[in-house]
């Protein structure tokens, strides 16, 4: 997709841009060396997307047998998420253990997320099972419960350290299975269990208390919770129309935090001004528009409802990671997809996206044999036999 590229191109210029910072005359910065690495990230990342399109994927998703299909993601992706507590292997970075460091040969060592593949894990798991459980899907205990009980477990366990991609992973999850055929009075009892776990996973943290204190009013603690907020308003309403100019940023010297990650749509903004973060919703609105479209003219209804998750997972991300940089929401540490710098949730997405490539392909391959446009939405994954 032209989007995907499009938007990862523009992760690496701006995570160049962003990583700039003040040196000594004479001195090489870290920006090549930033703009290196991320550009391979690039490339693995456009890689694994045309690798993913070339595996018949279908087949595993299809699976009719809990052990042939991709049951055992959930489980393997849980013990995962384990490895950051192991000695040795877990990388700690702001007091929280996310990152595993493995050495990879020509790459020395690097930090992989592990949240970032769980989350993909638990949208391939619950499209499988909603398309596989069928009409018994509208089963509350056989359906809603059988197929979120596993996401959960996963879920708790990333809301130890990230309460942002344990909300995302249940919320996609949720929407997957809605599609499948749940019914919506069974997932709106989800409704005050969800919320008193988040109110449990702020409770559990004073930061995620300062921080949610923050969102209410950050100039109570300019200096203290409610500076990342603060200074991201401040980059946003600097830019005006047209931007500072690439590279003219001034809140990346070590005024705006995360500014590499969690908060690069300020300096998109900053630099390019409102024109340039027009250009970047665009790009992101227009893969979420593309992901739909292919999951409605899908016949298959397990690749129909993965391609659902897929949509919801990058919507639901940009929406989060939006509204913590322009203040309409709490910092949760949620990157935009396929622009914030991380090499793990570039390579694991453009993978992602890579599945959706192929069914658009075959898509389009099926109705030139035929002549005919699949009917638009596909048949409900819930009357499955």
């Amino acid at each position: 997709m032209l989007c995907v590229a499009a938007l990862l191109a523009l992760g690496v210029v701006m995570v160049q841009s962003s990583g700039m910072s003040v040196t000594e005359p004479g001195r090489v910065s870290v920006v090549s060396l930033a703009l290196t690495r991320h550009a391979g990230y690039m490339a693995v990342a456009l890689a694994a997307m045309a690798v993913a399109a070339l595996v018949p994927v279908e087949r595993l998703l299809d699976a009719r047998s809990p052990w042939r299909g991709p049951a055992w993601l959930v489980p393997a992706a849980f013990l995962l998420c384990l490895a950051p507590y192991a000695p040795g292997l877990g990388r700690e970075v702001n007091g929280a253990a996310r990152w595993i460091a493995v050495t990879l040969p020509g790459a020395g060592r690097v930090s992989v997320q592990p949240s970032e593949l769980a989350k993909w894990a638990a949208v391939v798991f619950c499209a499988w099972f909603g398309a596989w459980r069928g009409g018994r899907i509208r089963d509350l205990v056989g359906g809603l419960g059988l197929g979120l009980a596993p996401v959960a477990a996963l879920a708790a366990l990333i809301l130890l350290e990230d309460l942002g991609t344990a909300a995302l992973i249940g919320a996609v999850a949720v929407v997957v299975l809605v599609a499948a055929g749940v019914r919506l009075g069974h997932a709106a009892l989800l409704a005050p269990i969800g919320l008193a776990a988040v109110a449990l996973g702020i409770l559990a943290e004073p930061y995620r208390i300062r921080r949610l204190a923050a969102f209410v009013d950050p100039f109570a603690d300019p200096q203290g919770a409610g500076y990342h907020a603060i200074q991201s308003m401040s980059a946003i309403a600097g830019g005006g129309g047209f931007g500072r100019g690439l590279g003219f940023g001034v809140q990346k010297f070590g005024y705006l935090p995360e500014d590499q990650t969690d908060f690069i749509f300020a300096i998109i903004t900053e630099e390019l001004g409102v024109v340039g973060a027009v250009l970047t919703l665009s790009l992101l609105a227009g893969l979420v528009w593309a992901c739909w479209r292919v999951a409605a003219r899908e016949r298959s209804p397990a690749v129909a409802l993965y391609i659902v998750g897929v949509t919801a997972t990058v919507g639901l991300q940009t929406a989060i990671n939006l509204l913590a940089v322009t203040g309409l929401g709490p910092t949760k540490g949620i990157a935009l997809p396929l622009v914030s710098a991380g090499g793990t949730g570039w390579i694991a997405t453009a993978a992602a996206l890579g599945v959706v490539v192929r069914a658009d392909r075959r898509q389009a391959l099926d109705e030139s044999e035929t002549g005919a446009v699949h009917p638009d939405p596909p048949a409900a994954p819930a009357t499955a036999a």
